[in-house]
């Protein structure tokens, strides 16, 4: 059985990983044979957003700590990822990849990445397994590693963003992928894109059908 690992930016839209995206990406690992374990930095999110007002709080959070509430408590830090353990790699989207595994969100193409999220994709990269990413996740992989193929949907800003950071960017819609094949990278733009809950569903699974194709 194939084996993927998931790696979540907290959990919630504005300030850690999309659960939609998130969920959907698990059990679209599942519905196709493969089992997954989910990861993540163990760190403090940037900010805590009101996911119901759009207003920052004033309190603190840690990433590894929210995002086990999508995992149901089984995660375990970034720091312990081997990519020789996996089959395969992938970032569901949501702000926390922006904010939290990088800077993205505030800096644009000058952002910072965690280094043990860098880490976690250069060593992927090496062991020539597959890294699949959703959302506005392909920004992440675009500051990482430079000449790489991907996409976000249409946003003409993000676009223009990725660009800068040498990336080439390819239009899409819903549900639809864009295959690096030098470097095994898989994206999908979904929540980029103004989209239905099954219309996830489709760009997930697609994107880890994929995935589990390449590894």
């Amino acid at each position: 059985m194939k084996k993927i690992a998931v790696v979540l930016a907290g959990n919630g839209v504005f300030d850690g990983a999309e659960i939609h995206e998130a969920t959907l990406t698990l059990l679209s690992i599942a519905k196709n044979g493969a089992e997954y374990q989910c990861f993540a930095p163990d760190i403090n999110q940037a900010h805590v957003i009101n996911h119901i007002t759009g207003e920052e709080m004033p309190e603190t959070r840690n990433v590894l700590i929210e995002a086990a509430r999508i995992a149901r408590g089984n995660i375990k830090p970034l720091s312990e990822y081997n990519a020789r353990d996996f089959d395969a790699l992938i970032f569901p989207g949501g702000f926390g990849v922006a904010k939290n595994l990088c800077t993205f969100a505030f800096d644009g193409p000058d952002c910072s990445v965690n280094s043990e999220v860098e880490a976690t994709i250069r060593n992927t990269v090496v062991a020539e397994k597959p890294i699949g990413a959703l959302c506005i996740s392909p920004a992440l992989i675009a500051k990482v590693l430079g000449d790489v193929e991907v996409t976000i949907g249409q946003d003409a800003e993000t676009v223009e963003a990725i660009e800068t950071l040498g990336a080439t960017h390819i239009k899409t819609t819903h549900g639809e992928i864009v295959v690096d094949e030098k470097y095994k990278i898989i994206t999908t733009p979904c929540y980029m894109l103004n989209a239905t809950i099954t219309q996830i569903a489709e760009g997930a699974e697609n994107a880890v059908k994929k995935l589990l194709e390449m590894a």
